[in-house]
């Protein structure tokens, strides 16, 4: 009879091994979190030693690491705008100090640069050439509106109503195939990084 235990000891036992289990889960999400807020302190111009944090965080070493890495990764993006740049490089000095300089990871940082690099050469040079289309088309709407009216008229190509249409569809191409190309060096990055 003894050997027959009541529903209640059987509850409290699962509730006591879903308890470590959580508490597992707790520390591997903290440990991310603090990962995730140092980097981003490191990007709002903070001094972090990073080699300095991963030691002292023990056997949660790995796990903040992720959240490190994670995020600086995520601020490694196709430059919108000059400040996107200037980010995504601060992003990209701090991986290399996570990864202590590795040769490596400074070849495919300065790979990453080269396409962020290309990728705003390329949208300019396609900005100014649909420009230069759309002001050939805006040439002949400009005569003809000014000896309509008697009134000398100047258009910008980016007045005419396909322009933005078609800088969306460029953009969006440009867009896909360099957002691709950083894709893939973000994931030889975490990989280099983050494998234990």
């Amino acid at each position: 009879m003894a050997e027959i235990r009541s529903t209640m000891e059987m509850v409290l036992e699962r509730a006591a091994k879903m308890s470590e289990g959580v508490t597992a889960c707790d520390s591997s999400e903290e440990a991310i979190k603090k990962g995730m807020k140092l980097a981003a302190r490191y990007l709002d111009n903070e001094q972090i030693d990073f080699p300095a944090e991963l030691e002292s965080a023990g056997p949660d070493r790995q796990t903040m690491l992720k959240g490190m890495v994670n995020s600086l990764l995520r601020n490694i993006v196709l430059p919108r705008e000059k400040e996107n740049l200037i980010l995504a490089e601060k992003a990209m000095q701090g991986l290399i100090t996570i990864g202590g300089s590795s040769p490596d990871l400074i070849n495919i940082f300065s790979e990453m640069k080269s396409v962020l690099d290309r990728y705003s050469g390329h949208k300019e040079q396609l900005r100014q050439q649909l420009e230069e289309n759309f002001r050939q088309q805006m040439g002949m709407v400009e005569d003809n509106l000014s000896r309509q009216t008697g009134v000398d008229i100047k258009l910008e190509p980016s007045q005419h109503p396909k322009f933005a249409e078609e800088w969306q569809r460029l953009t969006t191409e440009l867009n896909n195939q360099y957002g691709q190309a950083i894709e893939q060096h973000k994931n030889l990055i975490k990989q280099i990084l983050t494998t234990d």
